[in-house]
């Protein structure tokens, strides 16, 4: 009995330190390796100290708190809303929409009230900065943005802020946020900005749908224009360039012609000098054949003249063989 009693303690010693060593196995595994995901990057840190960033795989760790990590999703859009949340709501995911007007009102540069919803978008690309240069990090990127916002619309006029300036505050915002972001050092780059309701004042909200109207009637009209210019200058153009055409041919057959004339007189004041008198009889017969080669110009001659010549007579005896 007193043997059995003895073992009895021993035995349960082993259990003891099994149990003991399985816990210390099981927590060394469980603090030594981590997963880091594909959208993911896995910041360490060795007693606190930033040690490196992991990219997406399994990695190893020192255990038991010694290293510690932080997954920090960098490859995932984020969306901040301002003006109002929406939320999902019901089995069929319907959605809710509930209004912020203090993040909203704003004063435009004309000293018209005005509520303008808006989101950003943004993506943390230096994990190791989004985690340790601020503490209250959503908070910043909040107050950031909308102060970026108001600034924008408080340089404008309403119908600007309505109407056309609407793309360029977004690529302003943009390009400002990022901007300010850097210089806190926060990790993130603004993806897009996207205004979403802008609502002029209840007492005049029929008047700026008038305007909003106008504008678009305006644009309409615009492209229609442009449409009716796209359609008629190149047929113009085509008239144009075959009226070119026409001009360049008789441009061309007008100098061929006095080109030849020239010729034909050079010729003519060569032959001349060679012979005077013969020329210019020849010259003579030739203009008064070409002025009466009509029968009705010759019928109009007084032939009781003592110089006329019956040349029409000459001509008609030599065509016909007498």
């Amino acid at each position: 009995m007193a043997n059995s009693g003895g073992g009895l303690p021993r035995f349960r010693v082993s259990y003891v330190v099994i149990a003991l060593v399985a816990v210390l196995a099981l927590s060394f595994l469980g603090t030594s390796f981590f997963i880091v995901d594909q959208t993911e990057r896995g910041v360490v840190t060795t007693f606190g100290k930033f040690t490196f960033v992991a990219e997406p795989g399994l990695h190893y760790k020192i255990p038991f708190g010694i290293q510690q990590s932080y997954l920090v999703k960098t490859e995932v859009v984020q969306t901040e809303q301002f003006g109002f949340r929406s939320d999902k709501t019901g089995p069929q995911t319907t959605y809710t929409q509930e209004a912020y007007p203090s993040e909203s009102t704003m004063l435009t540069g004309d000293l018209n009230i005005v509520d303008v919803e808006w989101i950003i978008q943004y993506r943390i690309v230096d994990p190791r900065a989004w985690l340790f240069n601020l503490e209250d990090r959503h908070k910043t990127i909040r107050d950031i943005s909308q102060s970026v916002i108001n600034q924008l619309v408080g340089d404008r006029s309403i119908l600007g802020v309505i109407g056309p300036e609407r793309q360029a505050i977004q690529d302003i915002a943009v390009r400002n946020m990022n901007s300010t972001f850097g210089s806190f050092g926060l990790g993130i780059q603004v993806t897009q900005v996207q205004l979403q309701t802008i609502t002029p004042p209840q007492g005049v909200q029929e008047a700026f749908e008038d305007v909003n109207k106008a504008i678009q009637d305006m644009n309409r009209l615009i492209n229609e224009g442009k449409e009716a210019y796209n359609s008629e200058i190149p047929k113009a153009r085509g008239q144009g360039d075959q009226m070119t055409e026409v001009a360049q041919g008789y441009a061309t057959e007008r100098v061929n012609q006095a080109k030849g004339d020239v010729a034909r007189f050079a010729s003519v004041l060569q032959e001349y000098r060679k012979a005077p008198d013969v020329t210019r009889q020849r010259l003579y017969y030739e203009m008064i054949e070409e002025v009466f080669k009509d029968a009705k110009n010759v019928d109009l001659i007084d032939k009781s003249l003592p110089n006329f010549l019956p040349m029409k007579n000459m001509d008609r005896n030599v065509g016909g063989g007498q």
